[in-house]
């Protein structure tokens, strides 16, 4: 059997980590500014648990759904290590993420990666990563995220050190809790903040996924969105639904299918075993999308 080959973290991050003992100052400052909007790829038995680490327990079925989403997306918000060595790193902060990349069986998985001493120099890097403008709206969500879970600041503390408003701060936190697909569309520039922020605003996961879909498919402004968000939830019945008659096991099927499909879908249950499936569609270009899916 060949053996296994040893997984490398980037060129020039491996560089600049290679560099820092030997430098200045100023020069260090320099590093530790381009190591904080770097992303590397670092193996998973590198990457040892903090013993400090305050959070102990997570919960288990939620740990289950968050490994099961890397599985199919990928882990989409990198964690941070703090370096030891060459080749080994202590965690940070992303502790819940870390367990739920093992659990999916990944062997490596994206990080930020901290010096020893760079806490001081790290805030005025990641604050000036933040005012630039080429930054997408997925970047500045983890930066600020970041800043918050490292540095224990409130979002009060956060807007003064940033000099934008608390609910600014907020409305960027709140694109993290958005689906991995919808997030790729921010950080891929194809969404916009307001357009997330309406996205965040849909509860209801199939509805969110109409929208987002309509989005990309109609290239819809953030108005036409608002719109589009509002039609649904004035066209929601207070009759009740056919969900609330439905056994758990029929139930599981009706969310699984709303998931899958990104539509509404009504599942009815008839007698002696008997039924129907019932999947909205809002164009022909939305039919064509299900109709590809079910044949997939």
């Amino acid at each position: 059997m060949a053996a296994k080959k040893k997984k490398e973290i980037g060129k020039g991050i491996r560089a600049l980590l290679n560099n820092i003992e030997n430098e200045d100052a100023e020069s260090q400052e320099q590093i530790v500014s381009e190591l904080s909007s770097q992303i590397a790829m670092l193996p998973l038995e590198q990457i040892e648990v903090n013993p400090w680490q305050p959070r102990l327990d997570f919960d288990e079925t939620a740990l289950k759904e968050l490994a099961a989403s890397i599985k199919a997306h990928g882990l989409i918000q990198p964690i941070t290590v703090r370096r030891l060595t060459a080749d080994r790193y202590q965690l940070i902060s992303g502790g819940r993420r870390l367990k739920a990349s093992k659990i999916a069986e990944l062997e490596e998985v994206p990080a930020f990666i901290r010096l020893a001493n760079d806490q001081e120099m790290l805030e005025m890097a990641l604050i000036e990563n933040i005012q630039r403008e080429q930054l997408n709206p997925h970047e500045i969500a983890l930066t600020y995220q970041r800043l918050i879970e490292e540095f224990s600041l409130t979002h009060e503390q956060m807007s003064e050190r940033v000099g934008k408003s608390r609910s600014t701060i907020t409305n960027f936190l709140s694109l993290l809790k958005l689906p991995p697909d919808i997030q790729k569309s921010l950080k891929q520039g194809e969404l916009s903040v307001g357009h997330g922020k309406v996205l965040v605003g849909i509860k209801d996961f199939a509805i969110q996924k109409i929208v987002f879909n309509q989005i990309l498919e109609k290239e819809l402004s953030v108005r036409e969105t608002e719109k589009l968000a509002a039609s649904y939830t004035t066209k929601k019945v207070a009759a009740k639904s056919p969900k609330a008659n439905l056994p758990e096991e029929y139930k599981a099927v009706q969310d699984n299918l709303r998931s899958y499909l990104g539509s509404r879908v009504n599942l009815k249950l008839g007698k002696n075993g008997t039924g129907q499936i019932n999947i909205n569609f809002t164009s022909v270009e939305d039919l064509n999308r299900i109709l590809d899916l079910i044949e997939d």
